[in-house]
């Protein structure tokens, strides 16, 4: 296998200028021609935008625009290059908020990064992102399609049937949420049967130190990245296991959060990302997501820029389970049940497990009450625990998380 999956990762950074210089003037006009970008950036003279400091003076486009558009103009709100029809797929994530796809080689990007995980031909890839209405499965499936791999499409849940697969198809390569495979590993372990997994790209939530020294003592090589539905993969862990490259595809400014001013390499700010896929021209969306610029490139021989992972969110969104949780949908639990005054969610680690416990205001004594419509407006199941009113703190947290990210 070559080391890098193509040239683009090894540019010189005159040379990475000259081609950012050539590429985004032609990016910001494809956006400019479709409705919801083209109302963003009116007025705008594409051919002056030629770098990512050009970019900073152009407004930062947040997801919930992307939403109240989509509901104006459904399915993309207008923000899609190319006809809902032409698009392969079309994704429903939590909001909801509806995504494209298209099956054309490595449309997300993830093949970049399976490649930096040491995945590709002669790999058998159990895909464990979920398959259905959101993208991760799709995103990754198409990823391996890009670096010669064989998929598994196998989804998430079902655990002792995915053990069995695993074994019987001899899959050497685990894709998913960075705690399933623990879980599918654990269930082989208690049925006493032997897995050939020694390579694991995971995304979709923290991969916590512990984790992946567990994965490292078991003869895994476990890597991490950083996507999301709108945008595909973002940045990606390589063997140097020294920050995130940011993949070639975007670019990416860290801006003060609640702002569009980048802020200072180094400095903690809010992930914005400009997309350079031609079909989706996303233009400044802001991520919600915290992380920093690194200084310097990677050991590793990729000349782009490093990020220092995830640091957390500019709001109070948090991804338990690999699920976003946001703070309307708190609301939204609250709303369906007259009794209830408030309500916060905390997010802990047991184990290597991420745990949710959603904390209660109410006279009632019976938690059973509300674990139906926790299930249906967060998306995941969790502990209840019920307190009288008036015990919550009185801070504005509806989201609180309390694991370790160090």
């Amino acid at each position: 296998m070559n080391q890098y999956f193509d040239q683009l990762e090894i540019r010189s950074a005159d040379q990475r200028a000259a081609d950012l210089a050539r590429d985004l003037p032609q990016q910001i006009a494809r956006a400019q021609a479709t409705p919801g970008m083209g109302r963003t950036l009116a007025g705008v003279d594409a051919g002056a935008i030629t770098s990512a400091a050009a970019l900073a003076a152009l407004p930062v486009l947040r997801k919930s625009e992307l939403v109240a558009a989509q509901a104006e103009a459904a399915p993309f709100g207008g923000f899609a290059a190319l006809k809902t029809a032409e698009f392969d797929h079309i994704f429903q994530s939590p909001g909801p908020i509806y995504e494209p796809g298209r099956v054309v080689r490595d449309w997300w990007r993830s093949g970049r990064f399976l490649h930096a995980s040491g995945i590709g031909r002669g790999d058998i890839v159990q895909n464990c992102f979920s398959y259905h209405l959101v993208p991760a499965g799709m995103m990754f499936e198409n990823g391996a399609r890009a670096v010669g791999a064989a998929v598994l499409p196998a989804g998430t849940g079902q655990t002792e049937l995915q053990v069995r697969a695993a074994r019987d198809i001899g899959t050497t390569a685990y894709a998913g949420t960075p705690d399933f495979l623990k879980v599918i590993l654990d269930k082989a372990d208690e049925m006493g049967v032997a897995l050939a997994i020694r390579k694991a790209a995971v995304g979709g939530g923290a991969l916590f130190p512990s984790l992946r020294q567990y994965y490292a003592d078991r003869g895994i090589t476990c890597r991490q990245c950083y996507a999301t539905a709108d945008l595909g993969n973002i940045a990606y862990e390589t063997d140097a296991l020294d920050g995130m490259v940011i993949d070639e595809g975007v670019v990416v400014e860290i801006v003060r959060p609640g702002t569009g001013d980048p802020v200072p390499h180094g400095e903690v700010g809010e992930v914005v990302v400009t997309s350079l896929n031609p079909d989706y021209p996303l233009v400044r969306f802001a991520t919600g997501d915290m992380s920093a610029i690194m200084e310097g490139t990677s050991p590793c021989g990729r000349t782009n820029l490093r990020i220092k992972g995830w640091l957390g969110r500019a709001d109070q969104t948090t991804k338990i389970k690999g699920m976003f949780v946001r703070p309307e949908q708190v609301a939204a639990f609250v709303s369906r049940h007259e009794e209830v005054s408030r309500a916060r969610v905390i997010a802990t680690r047991e184990g290597e497990m991420d745990v949710m416990t959603v904390r209660i205001e109410t006279r009632a004594a019976n938690p059973a009450l509300y674990e139906g419509t926790l299930l249906d407006t967060l998306k995941l199941r969790g502990k209840v625990e019920l307190v009288p009113p008036g015990t919550l703190p009185n801070d504005g947290k509806v989201i609180e998380d309390l694991r370790s990210y160090e």
